[in-house]
């Protein structure tokens, strides 16, 4: 039975790859450091362990991971949002997403790769349409989305020689996770549906299938690429705008 494992799988989009991982009969490790969604998710599943640590801690990953026992796919979905201007942004909050969403994402990834050295693997990183596109408020959140795709390629490239593939999912507007908050203003909700070619939010389904497409044979020869999941929402600058 094929292990995966997910960071920030207690509660969102980690959450619901877990739960399709497990559907497709993967053995599942559901990492988080909140100890009690980890648990409850966890217990939902078959075959499933809850691994408690913190994605920016390499010592706490390599007990957990260990415990875990071999992995086939790794996934990268911890992450947090302070919003605010640029201007107005404390250093901390700036730090603090820097630290779980991008230094997070190479500490958990290395750790997982010397897991995988020797039997190779896949490691998908969630990004964020983000990455390409600010958006007001955001924060430091687009520079360390940013800098997940780049580590992406970086990694791609040193790990190749070891049979490890590395993706990521940059997903769109979805009605999960750390966006549910914004989706609860209703003009909020249809401002933002309404932006998007394809005429609906996404879901965490729609995160969840795609990260486990990469993770799958099917993409046995894709590595450091960006798969966009957002309805074409990246592409929509002169959505709208007749050419005449």
């Amino acid at each position: 039975m094929l292990g995966l494992v997910v960071t920030g799988g207690a509660s969102g989009i980690g959450a619901q790859i877990a739960h399709l991982a497990a559907s497709k009969g993967y053995r599942v490790g559901v990492l988080d450091a909140n100890t009690e969604g980890a648990n409850q998710v966890a217990a939902e599943l078959d075959q499933a362990q809850a691994l408690h640590c913190d994605v920016t801690n390499s010592d706490e990953l390599a007990v957990a991971l260990s415990n875990f026992g071999a992995i086939h796919t790794f996934v990268n979905c911890a992450g947090i949002l302070r919003s605010g201007s640029l201007l107005e942004l404390s250093e901390q909050d700036f730090r603090d997403v820097i630290d779980i969403n991008l230094t997070g994402v190479y500490v958990a990834a290395r750790e997982a790769a010397r897991v995988m050295k020797n039997t190779g693997g896949s490691i998908v990183n969630l990004s964020s349409i983000n990455a390409s596109q600010p958006s007001p408020a955001a924060g430091a959140y687009v520079a360390a989305k940013a800098g997940v795709e780049a580590l992406t390629k970086q990694m791609s490239l040193e790990w190749a020689a070891y049979n490890i593939r590395v993706n990521a999912v940059a997903p769109g507007f979805v009605d999960a996770g750390m966006a549910e908050p914004f989706y609860a203003d209703p003009s909020v909700r249809k401002a933002r549906t309404e932006a998007v070619p394809a005429g609906r939010l996404g879901t965490a389904d729609d995160i969840a299938r795609a990260v486990l497409f990469l993770a799958s044979d099917e993409a046995s020869y894709i590595t450091g690429q960006i798969l966009g999941v957002d309805g074409a929402l990246g592409h929509s600058a002169l959505h709208g705008l007749a050419r005449e």
